[in-house]
């Protein structure tokens, strides 16, 4: 039985990560008509990006295939990040709910990085 039987479910960093993108979907659903196919897909695809790359990691054979996808998912949490933060300077985005996200998001992200270090412990160790 391979990883990926739905136990990824199991791991808290993919559940934050799946939470952050229920929320990102949502803050992105007020940004303004001509940016719907725009910067709000961009962030989406981003923080999409997040949990797919730990279940395809999850999936993979071997820990250095896990922290391989663990590591692209940190780079898509950056970039969601950021456009997050574009977002709220262009005025999309309300001061109060991004600071709230970026909290959010620095938890994932100190989250992520202790699971990528502990599975690339695991493959060297």
């Amino acid at each position: 039985m391979s990883r990926v039987d739905g136990r990824y479910k199991n791991l808290e960093v993919w559940r934050l990560a799946h939470s952050f993108v229920l929320e990102v979907y949502q803050a992105t659903k007020s940004f303004p008509k001509n940016e719907e196919f725009a910067l709000a897909v961009q962030i989406r695809r981003a923080v999409v990006s997040v949990p797919t790359n730990i279940v395809e990691g999850y999936s993979r054979k071997g820990d250095k295939e896990l922290a391989r996808f663990i590591n692209f998912a940190l780079g898509s949490l950056a970039e969601t990040r950021y456009l997050l933060s574009l977002s709220q300077e262009l005025g999309y985005l309300p001061e109060a709910r991004l600071a709230d996200m970026e909290k959010r998001g620095a938890e994932l992200g100190s989250k992520l990085w202790r699971f990528y270090e502990k599975v690339r412990s695991k493959r060297t160790g």
